[in-house]
């Protein structure tokens, strides 16, 4: 045959039968729809990695030395790239090896599952070939898939198969594993080199084998790499070597030394990556001994199975009515399966949740006929592929809709108000309550003429309608409705709105005048009685300006009441209501009123806080019992001196403790007081006697200063009263000034002297007494003056200036210590010391250039010369630079300067120059200022002389300027005059040729020059006039012309201008007889003038001739070339 056929067969058991394949032909088994596919291939198309997803792949090679969960995976693992991956220390597939050695080689595994679709990534799914629903299948679109399985496995060379072709075959025996990496199970796996190099390093503690240069020398445990085996939709087995025996445990075996067992644990690391429903993960394995963390393995990457799909979301309903359901879901997550047909299931609205199979199919949505009409039916979900069937959803209970609902009850009046009704109604009898209803109230209103109108629309049985018209008719019905239809309307009811409360009494005021303990208040009738009559008022009082409690003092049908029984000096608010069939009005207007106050009572007698002192005693009170309907505001406190009389208010205020100084010491007082508030004083109180305490002593008389000297001075004083008690100490007090003075001396004796003053220096001191009572108060403060003495050393300040030969000083005036300054010592070292006047600055002369100088100042007085002041050191400048000698080249308007010699570009530290010229006021004005040793001045005015004069300067300063030196410019030679104009007469020519004006008051004249053939030019005329007559012609010859014009000076030579351009006058032609045209008289014997081109013109004369060329140049490549 020439293609595929499709030939059904039967199988008993389940099994596949044997086939005969006829040599050059191979068969592949494909699972699709539940049915087996047997496909017999020619040879060529044969690829060796499809296989039946049915299949299992075959057991890993045998390993005699290891058990099954330990076998090494054969094939060696790509490395992946290392950002991928993280570490996980403490996560999945951590195991602790404590008890194996580094000396064996054991290979570990360790089996890594997927938890949950919730918990983790969802599983990783291998490619798995989806072959459509349809049964026949054409042989070329066979032969292309087929063919682009067989090209993506040459070159990909051991990636993961595409996602249209079929899945790959397990692992077979096989020579050698392909170069790029082997496919197990259609699962791509790459890997590094093998693991038992011989050229391989040798993992270990710090010890690798030999390294390329360059590298870093590894600080860690080195893992072996790690092989996945065992591959599940949602799990694997992952497995690995444990690091070599290191040479360092070498090294100690060879010295007999104990080597220490090392038990590690190792690290397991996860990634996972997935787009499209493939999921691909890659794992590594990491060594840790105790705080050291080794290098992790090479990543192992590997792609789990495909299996059945996720459990789907509850179907959810799209529409329906009474009879029908419609239900839509979405497609879960296949799982690298395409989803072949749905699983929809049923209770038939038994409510059992024993459920049925309604729909098998692969489309998302299905129509529900022939229900009941407001039951409830509950569905469940589950979606099947190729691989299974996935778990069902949760139960969904959807309900159908119902008939026409019944008419309701009449609805009922809940509670009526002014301005709103609260109606309520039932549910229609016999209505299910699964079917949703919902109600349509309306309303009429009495004489409105408008019928009713619909106030309320929705699911609620009770409405509450607003804005209506007091004391007013309206008339009620309800409707409900369903998805069916509406009912009919309900039957009619008729309710009222209430009335209103009246509005809040007026124009309350207070009747007379009030008293204090009462007052009388009235007020007026509501404006608006809320359409009944007034039935009583109620006034209400509130005790203060808070209003938080109110006390009912009158309740009656009168407009006016007395309030009585009250405070004096309080303020109360009053109120008012008035009652009617409505209800209680609003409260009126707050009328505040205030009782007037009384003087307080009398207080008890004040007491004394602590022991009565020497001077002064501090009294205490309480308020008194009664203030008097208002606040104390103060208090007054009288005391009785002793063995007199009288008496005198010694404290008035607020406070109810008062402190009475002024006190004599041992004396004996009597205090009383009284309060007072806004009404008055109130009585007296009883009196308090009581007696003073001994007291410090009085104060010092002044103290006596003497100055010894200028720097020491005796203080000396009297004993004051002791009040009583002897003084025992004194303490003086001394300061520059009377906020500063501080004790200098405390003792037993009236005397001190102080030494270590300030020459005439102001002082302050005074002095007290103390005793056993304490110390008393200070005496007056006195001034001293010490004497004065010699002046202090002049602190010196930065020099004026320090030019070549002189020293500018200048220093801050000494403190004088009470005696004029009279003058000044300099000293200059080994020169003479310089005496000046009583000033602080001063110029040191003749000294040398260049030179450093030590210099100190000495101040004197008249008491004799003070100390010198430290040395400080000066230098004076160089000398400046002398100023060069200036030339000068002229030209017409401008001069160009020349001074000194030096090079083009001069260094930063040479000498630069200052040029300045005199103005038309006589004052120097500059012109240059730099290092260059020219300068050009120009738009000056012709035959007029200029000052300049120039100067040097460097860092030594600025040199003397130079001498002035003059220079004139020159007269200006008159300008170049046109060419002349010439005309032929006969036998003789006329020239003409423009006129100059004078120039600076100077004439002009002209000078007229011709040539005849090839001779040199000769003078025809020199004078004023610009006209010119040449007789006497050659017919044969020819003539030149040019004229020049000349400067008349009348102090100097005559300046000639340049000569004009040239006029050529040629001969004139002979024409034969009859020819001649007789234009005129002069027809025969006149010719045409030709001239000689200027330069102007025969610049202009090229210019248009190579236009022209480049014109013609420009068409003729156009029409040749071009076209």
């Amino acid at each position: 045959f020439s293609g595929p056929a499709q030939v059904p067969m039967m199988s008993p058991n389940g099994s596949v039968p044997p086939i005969y394949v006829p040599p050059g032909y191979v068969q592949q088994i494909i699972e699709e729809n539940g049915v087996r596919h047997v496909l017999v291939l020619p040879q060529a198309e044969y690829h060796p990695g499809g296989h039946s997803p049915l299949h299992h792949p075959p057991p890993p090679p045998p390993h005699a030395h290891l058990p099954p969960a330990f076998i090494p995976h054969p094939h060696p693992i790509m490395p992946a790239p290392p950002h991928l991956y993280s570490s996980m220390a403490g996560g999945t597939g951590d195991i602790n090896l404590q008890n194996i050695s580094l000396s064996q080689n054991i290979t570990v595994c360790v089996r890594v599952f997927a938890v949950s679709a919730d918990t983790l990534l969802p599983h990783v799914r291998a490619s798995f070939v989806h072959k459509d629903e349809r049964a026949n299948k054409t042989h070329e679109r066979l032969q292309k898939k087929l063919k682009e399985r067989q090209g993506g496995h040459a070159a990909g060379g051991g990636l993961a198969p595409p996602k249209d072709s079929p899945p790959q075959s397990p692992q077979k025996s096989r020579p050698s594993p392909p170069a790029g990496g082997d496919l197990h199970n259609g699962l791509g796996l790459k890997g590094v080199e093998e693991q038992c190099q011989a050229s391989a390093a040798v993992p270990g503690l710090g010890i690798d084998g030999p390294r390329r240069e360059g590298e870093a020398e590894p600080g860690g445990i080195d893992t072996q790499s790690s092989n996945v085996t065992d591959i599940q939709a949602r799990g694997a087995c992952l497995c690995w070597e444990a690091p070599f025996k290191p040479a360092v445990e070498e090294e100690q075996k060879e010295r007999e030394e104990p080597v220490e067992e090392l038990h590690l644990t190792y690290e397991v690391s996860v990634s996972y990556s997935g787009k499209e429903g493939k999921y691909s993960s890659a794992c590594r394995v990491q060594a840790v001994y105790k705080c050291l963390q080794g290098s992790p393995s090479e990543p192992a990457s590997f792609t789990t199975l495909s299996c059945e799909p996720d459990t789907p979301v509850p179907p959810r309903k799209a529409s329906g009515t009474k009879n029908t359901l419609v239900l839509q879901w979405k497609a879960p997550c296949d799982n690298g399966s395409k989803i072949q047909n749905y699983i929809l299931q049923w209770d038939e609205g038994k409510g059992t949740r024993v459920f049925e199979q309604c729909y098998y199919g692969p489309q998302k949505q299905y129509r529900v006929t022939k229900l009941s009409p407001a039951s409830k039916y509950s569905f469940r979900l589950a979606a099947k592929n190729s691989l299974g069937i996935s778990e069902f959803s949760e139960p969904v209970d959807l309900l159908t809709s119902c008939s026409v609902p019944a008419p309701p009850v009449s609805p009922g009046l809940v509670q009526a108000g002014v301005t709103w009704l609260c109606v309520q109604w039932n549910r229609p009898v016999g209505s299910p309550k699964e079917d949703d209803i919902n109600y349509v109230l309306e309303m009429e209103e009495e004489s409105s003429g408008y019928g009713f109108q619909p106030s309320y629309d929705g699911d609620e049985m009770s409405c509450t309608v607003r804005n209506l018209h007091r004391s007013t008719k309206y008339r009620f019905r309800v409707a409900a409705y369903n998805t069916e239809g509406k009912s009919n309307p309900s039957a009619v009811s008729e309710f009222s709105t209430a009335p209103d409360a009246p509005s809040a009494p007026c124009r309350i005021s207070i009747k007379g005048k009030p008293h204090p303990g009462s007052f009388r208040m009235s007020w007026d009738p509501p404006k608006d009685s809320g359409g009944s009559d007034v039935v009583e008022y109620l006034v209400e009082l509130s005790e203060g300006l808070s209003g938080s409690s109110w006390e009912q003092v009158y309740k009656g049908s009168a407009l006016e009441c007395v309030c009585d029984g009250l405070k004096p000096g309080l303020s109360y608010q009053a109120r008012v209501y008035c009652f009617s069939e409505g209800g209680k009005s609003t409260p009126s207007e707050i009328l505040l009123v205030q009782i007037p106050a009384v003087p307080p009572g009398p207080c008890l007698p004040p007491r004394v806080v602590g022991k009565p002192k020497a001077r002064e005693v501090q009294l205490h009170w309480a308020p008194p019992q009664v203030d008097g309907g208002s606040a104390v505001c103060g208090y007054s406190v009288e005391v009785l001196c002793p063995h007199t009389e009288d008496s005198r208010d010694v404290s008035q205020g607020c406070e109810l403790s008062c402190t009475i100084s002024s006190l004599l010491p041992g004396r004996t007082y009597s205090f009383r007081l009284r309060a007072a508030n806004k009404a008055g004083y109130g009585p007296f109180s009883e009196r308090t006697e009581l007696t003073t305490a001994p007291g410090p002593p009085d104060p010092c008389r002044a103290p006596n200063i003497v100055c010894k000297s200028p720097s020491c001075a005796v203080v000396s004083w009297e004993t004051p009263l002791c009040n009583g008690a002897p003084v025992t100490e004194f303490r003086l007090e001394w300061g520059a000034a009377e906020g500063t003075m501080q004790v200098c001396y405390s003792g037993a004796i009236a005397n001190y002297e102080l030494k270590g003053l300030v020459p005439a220096s102001n002082y302050y001191c005074r002095v007290q007494a103390v005793n056993v009572a304490g110390a008393g108060p200070f005496s007056d403060a006195v001034l001293c003056r010490t004497l004065c003495s010699v002046p202090e050393a002049s602190p010196p300040s930065p020099p004026l200036y320090s030019p070549s030969t002189c020293l500018g000083l200048r220093w801050e005036a000494p403190c004088d210590h009470g005696a004029e300054i009279t003058s000044y010592l300099i000293d200059i070292g080994e020169r003479q010391p310089i005496l000046t006047g009583p000033v602080t600055k001063y110029i040191i002369q003749n000294l040398q250039p260049d030179t450093s100088y030590r210099i100190r100042i000495q101040a004197l007085n008249s008491l004799g010369a003070g100390p010198f002041s430290y040395t400080f050191k000066l230098k004076t400048k160089p000398l400046p630079p002398v100023p060069p000698r200036l030339e000068c080249s002229t030209f017409s308007h401008t001069l160009r300067l020349k001074w000194g010699e030096g090079p083009v570009r001069a260094p930063p530290d040479s000498l630069q120059y200052h040029l300045q010229m005199e103005d038309k006021s006589g004052r120097f004005i500059s012109l240059y200022k730099g290092p260059c040793h020219t300068h050009k001045v120009q738009r000056l005015n012709e035959s007029t002389s200029y000052s300049f004069r120039i100067q040097a300067f460097n860092e030594a300063g600025e040199g003397p300027f130079s001498c002035v030196y003059t220079f004139t410019t020159p007269r200006s030679p008159p300008p170049q005059l046109k060419a002349p104009r010439v005309e032929r007469l006969d036998d003789s020519c006329e020239i003409s040729w423009e006129t100059l004006p004078s120039m600076k008051g100077d004439p002009v004249i002209y000078c007229l020059q011709s040539m005849q053939g090839n001779s040199d030019f000769r003078q025809l005329y020199k004078g004023s006039a610009t006209l010119f007559q040449l007789s006497s012609l050659s017919s044969s010859a020819e003539y030149r012309f040019r004229v020049c014009a000349i400067r008349q000076c009348q102090d100097s030579p005559e300046i000639t201008g340049p000569y004009s351009s040239t006029v050529t006058l040629l001969p004139p032609r002979h024409e034969p007889p009859g020819a001649s045209s007789g234009v005129g008289p002069r027809g025969t014997d006149m010719e045409p003038l030709r001239r000689s081109l200027t330069d102007e013109q025969f610049s202009f004369l090229i210019i248009a001739l190579l236009a022209v060329t480049s014109i013609l140049i420009a068409v003729a490549i156009q029409y040749l070339v071009i076209e």
